[in-house]
């Protein structure tokens, strides 16, 4: 395996910071869901079909705020978002655990409009910071810093919530999004190279938008459908055998492996197809139900799970190559949208067919669901001229076919 790619993306000046300001500025965002579920089951006393619906206007706000702050960065510059979503993080986060349940309904839907999109800026800084020929590393570096962030945002939101309250932990939430705003704001990380500023590409909003990108955007909210929808299905199998309290160790082996992929990925000698690599996370995750113990589960999600880095990875690399400099923050934007739709998606979906057929079922409709959509995206853009695909697509299934890893 080589490790030149990875030697190469921390050597480019300001790479090594940017991914170090993002892993803790990410951290207190990926426990917004749960510690907006908790506060609404135990401190507003409701259920969790209310709490659902407080995640879902989150989520949808998020949804449509992201290419419109995206949008912004790439008229404006970075500091006014950042100035903007700052301040308008730690009002929500200052006023929520205050407000009674109906009115937490609008303010969380604009609340989430108005998220820090450090994702999303991340992403389109690598782009700008790291050539060409090693972004896939630096993707890749990026997808397993978000897989870390996941492990530890939610369970450390879990761990301080239960020792103290949830109104305690959503203004310690509020403020440390504050914080790693103000982070943000002083690092400052471009969002072009010099070349690209100095090339002046058009940016008529028709080049953001095209067939192509909605093509790829699909197959990306497919596959975080699949990742959505095994989260569901995981705790539904474990709950029939009676083992839910291995729950966590599932998913540590789950996320562990997807860590190992993304290395894999990112050391390669050639890309891989994305849309490959979403249809196979799709048709290996399938078996999942089958499991009747816990540590078949681990096993049987291994395979998807070294995956699942790569398949973000990929498609992160694809869409920075896709549309000009000038207009890769609604891009990203976008991006960001195409991946919380997808996971929005996929859990109630799978719930409810877990419900009504069986929690292995749940991981069937999952994997299908995914691999679907990536399969139809792989066929529209072999079909179409110029398909936005870093190898082309019959190279990357017979790399498969020979065993590639």
């Amino acid at each position: 395996m080589r490790l030149e790619p990875y030697r190469h993306v921390f050597a480019l000046p300001g790479v090594l910071r940017l991914l170090l300001v993002a892993l803790l500025a990410r951290v207190p965002v990926t426990a917004v869901g749960i510690t907006l579920t908790l506060h609404v089951v135990l401190d507003l006393k409701r259920g969790y079909a209310a709490a659902g619906a407080v995640s879902a206007l989150t989520t949808i706000g998020m949804a449509l705020g992201g290419p419109i702050l995206g949008r912004f960065v790439d008229r404006r510059g970075l500091r006014p978002v950042l100035l903007l979503t700052t301040v308008a993080s730690m009002i929500f986060w200052a006023v929520a655990p205050e407000l009674p349940y109906p009115m937490l309904l609008p303010v969380a839907f604009v609340g989430g409009a108005l998220t820090l999109p450090v994702f999303s800026v991340v992403r389109q800084s690598l782009a700008a910071l790291v050539p060409d020929e090693h972004r896939r590393a630096a993707y890749s570096i990026d997808s397993m810093s978000v897989e870390i962030t996941f492990m530890v945002g939610p369970a450390l939101a879990v761990v301080i919530l239960t020792s103290t309250s949830a109104t305690a932990t959503m203004w310690g939430l509020g403020t440390a999004i504050a914080l790693a705003g103000i982070g943000l704001y002083a690092f400052n990380p471009p969002t072009r190279s010099d070349e690209e500023r100095a090339a002046g590409t058009p940016t008529e909003r028709h080049r953001v938008l095209n067939p192509r990108l909605v093509t790829v955007l699909a197959a990306v909210a497919g596959s975080t459908f699949v990742l959505a929808g095994t989260d569901v299905g995981i705790v539904a199998v474990l709950r029939d055998s009676d083992q839910v309290s291995w729950t966590g160790v599932v998913i540590i082996a789950w996320c562990a492996a997807s860590l190992v992929g993304g290395f894999v990925y990112g050391a390669l000698p050639r890309p891989w197809s994305p849309f490959v690599i979403m249809a196979l996370l799709g048709l290996l995750t399938m078996p999942g139900g089958l499991a009747g113990h816990w540590q078949w589960l681990c096993l049987l999600l291994v395979p998807a799970g070294l995956l699942c880095a790569p398949a973000m990875a990929s498609s992160s690399d694809i869409i920075s190559r896709m549309v000009p400099a000038p207009v890769r923050g609604e891009a990203m934007g976008w991006y960001s949208s195409a991946l919380t739709t997808g996971s929005s998606l996929g859990a109630p979906a799978v719930g409810f067919v877990i419900d009504r057929f069986g929690s292995a079922w749940g991981f069937v409709l999952a994997g299908a669901g995914g691999a679907v959509v990536a399969l139809l995206a792989l066929l529209v853009t072999q079909r179409r001229p110029g398909a936005p695909a870093p190898t082309p697509a019959p190279q990357a299934l017979a790399g498969v076919g020979a065993g590639a890893p």
